[in-house]
């Protein structure tokens, strides 16, 4: 007779054997089609029975639960924060034991900067791994990786980390195999004895640094061969032509899954496919790379997601997406509408904003964003030049106009920022700096002005209000809750010095964190302010089957958004971006309305905004 213990066993292998199933033919025939290379699709495959073998209960029970739940990302509670873990704790441990400061903020998504093992002191913010199995033991172990996802899952925050696809730091052990001549791992990069093939991909390739990292290829003097190095020369770009890549890439996400990790932000990853006579970017391969990943994740972890840091036009996301029958990510950060906000305040103009907002609604119902206003990485200008143009604005002239605002540099700016990545023969630049010093607040507290104080705390709030309104949910950058200054003193660390983006990378101030209930400081006016943000979003507009669209308000300095449920329930926030007060009319929005905070009857032909004030009214 079978023991109870046998009888889970053979229900348990029955789950997965039925997923399996389910994907199976679709598997074999994009890998097959990808490398017909069938010992390797063998192996990809027993990767899957182990990893679901090694999963817990408690993670499998989690499974079936997002199973039953897909849409759970998409509620309109998703509140999430980013941040460095030895910038806000110190290391895993201790930030476990701040778990309470992120409870007080409601959050239910936290992402953690790259935090597997890397070479010190250069590794691009964590971004060259040296161990994708393996936690950096200056942060911690695996062991209490686990520990922190098990305190987060109780606490209803899910954990995102980062998956660096696209390359290794030079100092992984696979590198270190191809330095010392073995051919085997030489295949896993791309590894060339002239300059012959180097100089043909350069012919197409752009360079992603030409200032700082110029060129896509390093001599590797160990085993005298050019390497592919798109980012940094520290940074090897890995061979996804190569079908043990890609196997032994899906075998450590799927460690990091059975860790309790239930976001994976894959990273750069519009660059993982290489061919000569292309630009290497968002080539059909990735795709059926990307399609992989995601029945291999449904099939063994479904609880875990997947996020793609995609920095691309608005007509290069929707593949990234993929299709309702055969899905690529969950969701994909918003760089396009972070880089719009920034450039609506610093213009007051809100038309290329609405534009941009407007293309990404085209995208369809399935296409969902994480929205930002900063994060680990600059504010990079990539603007949609064609819609420049057709509204009369010189795509050079703006850019060069944006990074010197932002740098403190334009006249009347009240930002206090740097440049990063300053091309001299293009006079491409980005930005750099703090949510707050971006927003005025750090000139303001140096200017002793209590009257620009509140003019800049009014702009901060106001992107994030309307950050908050966009498609998808929203991530703070750590610190943005206590409006965070700059951190000038990189400058003096010679380790950090060259990289301006450390300007935002700044220690966590507990010391102004524990101002957040103090009435009449700007940490409290900012806590509070975003805790009114997350409330609103608790309003059934903001749930997954919710429509949204940008909608005209005859004013250029004005943005108009509307959501609306098949009800007939309907909000329209309305964000001035503007230093004066603006008239604006929502025509053609049916009903009566009253003003969301206050209860006071709306007109919505006849509104008044004072500057850089948001307004959601709704109707009744």
């Amino acid at each position: 007779m079978a023991t109870k213990e046998t009888l889970f066993r053979r229900r348990d292998t029955g789950v997965f054997d039925a997923r399996m199933a389910r994907c199976h033919d679709e598997l074999e025939w994009l890998f097959m089609e990808l490398y017909d290379d069938r010992d390797a699709l063998n192996t990809l495959e027993q990767a899957m029975a182990e990893a679901w073998a090694a999963r817990s209960p408690e993670l499998k029970k989690l499974d079936a639960a997002r199973e039953a739940d897909p849409g759970w990302y998409r509620r309109g509670n998703m509140f999430g924060m980013t941040m460095y873990t030895d910038l806000f704790a110190g290391d895993l441990k201790k930030l476990a034991r701040k778990l309470p400061y992120l409870k007080e903020q409601k959050l239910t998504y936290l992402h953690l900067m790259p935090l597997l093992k890397m070479p010190h002191p250069h590794n691009d913010g964590g971004y060259a791994v040296e161990d994708f199995n393996q936690v950096d033991p200056a942060l911690g172990t695996n062991a209490d990786l686990a520990a922190l996802t098990k305190k987060l899952r109780a606490a209803g925050i899910s954990l995102c980390l980062d998956f660096v696809m696209n390359h290794t730091a030079s100092s992984h052990e696979w590198a270190r195999r191809a330095k010392a001549g073995d051919p085997c791992y030489q295949n896993f990069y791309h590894c060339f004895d002239d300059r012959t093939i180097p100089d043909q991909y350069e012919r197409t390739v752009p360079q992603v640094f030409p200032n700082t990292a110029p060129g896509n290829f390093t001599w590797c003097e160990e085993m005298h061969k050019w390497v592919l190095t798109t980012f940094h020369p520290y940074q090897w770009d890995l061979n996804y032509r190569n079908p043990a890549v890609l196997v032994e890439m899906t075998r450590s996400m799927l460690n990091l899954a059975n860790l309790g990790v239930e976001v994976l932000r894959i990273d750069a990853v519009p660059y993982i496919w290489k061919q000569l006579g292309t630009n290497c970017r968002n080539l059909p391969q990735v795709h059926t790379i990307v399609r992989i990943i995601r029945m291999v994740l449904e099939t063994v972890c479904p609880a875990v997601i997947l996020k793609g840091e995609v920095v691309m036009a608005p007509r290069e996301l929707a593949a990234y997406f993929g299709t309702p029958d055969k899905p690529e990510c969950h969701m994909l950060y918003s760089v396009s509408t972070m880089v719009n906000l920034w450039s609506a305040l610093a213009s007051r103009d809100v038309r290329l904003l609405k534009a941009q907002l407007d293309a990404l609604n085209a995208l369809g119902p399935q296409c969902w964003f994480v929205n930002y206003l900063r994060c680990h990485d600059d504010i990079g200008w990539g603007l949609d030049e064609d819609v420049e143009r057709y509204l009369g604005i010189d795509p050079q002239l703006h850019k060069e106009f944006l990074y010197h605002f932002y740098e403190g540099r334009f006249e009347g700016s009240w930002a206090k920022g740097e440049v990063y990545n300053y091309d001299p023969a293009t006079r491409d630049a980005r930005s750099c700096g703090t949510t707050a010093s971006l927003c005025g607040v750090e000139q303001a507290l140096e200017q002793g002005s209590e009257a620009a104080l509140q003019t800049a705390l009014r702009r901060d709030l106001l992107m994030h209000g309307a950050m908050a309104f966009f498609k998808g949910f929203p991530m703070l950058n750590s610190g943005d809750e206590i409006g965070q200054l700059n951190g000038w003193g990189y400058k003096n660390d010679p380790d950090l010095a060259e990289d301006s983006r450390n300007l935002h990378r700044t220690r966590f101030n507990w010391d102004n964190a524990a101002k957040r209930s103090e009435p009449g400081t700007l940490q409290n006016e900012l806590w509070q302010g975003l805790e009114a943000l997350r409330e609103l979003r608790s309003d059934p507009c903001f749930g997954p089957d919710a429509w949204f669209t940008t909608w005209d308000t005859h004013n250029n300095g004005v943005l108009g958004l509307v959501r609306r449920l098949d009800s007939g329930r309907t909000l329209a926030g309305v964000f001035n971006f503007t230093a004066e007060p603006q008239h604006l009319w929502l025509d053609a929005l049916d009903g009566a309305y009253r003003d969301r905070r206050t209860g006071a009857a709306a007109d919505v032909r006849d509104l008044w905004l004072q500057p850089y004030e948001m307004r959601v009214l709704v109707n009744e």
